[in-house]
């Protein structure tokens, strides 16, 4: 897979998020509270079946102000973007802020893997990594929300009242990874107030 690059620098900073079982209602919520304009990328990571096509940035899109597309290899993270990671690929981002797909093994028995992806923006943004994990099963995305909280990055989880299911967020916060956990219809009005405060510096 490929696409063309082109010289812009990288954002500033970028959201990761993170999710699994019962991540549709999640990130519709989500998503559905960010305007068009909203200053950084996202790039997610959904657990889902690898051998059939997805629909879900196509469902996703009908919810929010964002453009939703599946990510594509060498394309540039663009802000007012959400991009969902194919089913199968891991998804990463390179030190230009273009989004890399890669078939190396599972992790936590996840292609893709949030792991993977937040470690990869760490990398490449450093502080500027915000992490969201929301519903899912299994502890994928807690070794990587440690990562971007160890840089000096903000992670975010939504509570367990909330999450249809709360074994991600729960392992992240086990793992002393997370900065605030929130009520997930909370999250998109705090990802707001997070990214204003650091553009306001």
């Amino acid at each position: 897979m490929s696409a063309e690059q082109n010289d812009q620098s990288p954002p500033p900073g970028i959201i990761t998020v993170a999710t699994s079982a019962g991540g549709l209602s999640a990130l519709r919520e989500l998503l559905g509270g960010l305007p068009s304009d909203f200053a950084l990328p996202i790039l997610i990571v959904q657990h889902l079946a690898p051998d059939h096509p997805s629909r879900l940035a196509r469902i996703l899109s009908s919810a929010t102000a964002l453009t939703v597309t599946e990510a594509r290899d060498g394309e540039r993270a663009q802000a007012g973007h959400a991009y969902m990671a194919p089913p199968d690929w891991h998804l990463t981002v390179d030190e230009e802020g273009c989004m890399r797909l890669t078939d190396e093994p599972r992790v936590h028995f996840s292609r893709p893997s949030a792991d993977v992806l937040f470690a990869s923006a760490v990398d490449t943004y450093g502080p500027g990594t915000i992490g969201v994990v929301l519903s899912g099963a299994g502890s994928d995305g807690a070794d990587g929300a440690m990562r971007i909280r160890e840089a000096g990055g903000t992670v975010l989880c939504s509570d367990k009242e909330t999450s249809e299911h709360f074994m991600m967020p729960k392992a992240a916060i086990d793992r002393d990874a997370v900065d605030e956990v929130l009520p997930l219809q909370d999250i998109a009005a705090r990802l707001l107030d997070i990214v204003t405060s650091r553009s306001n510096k």
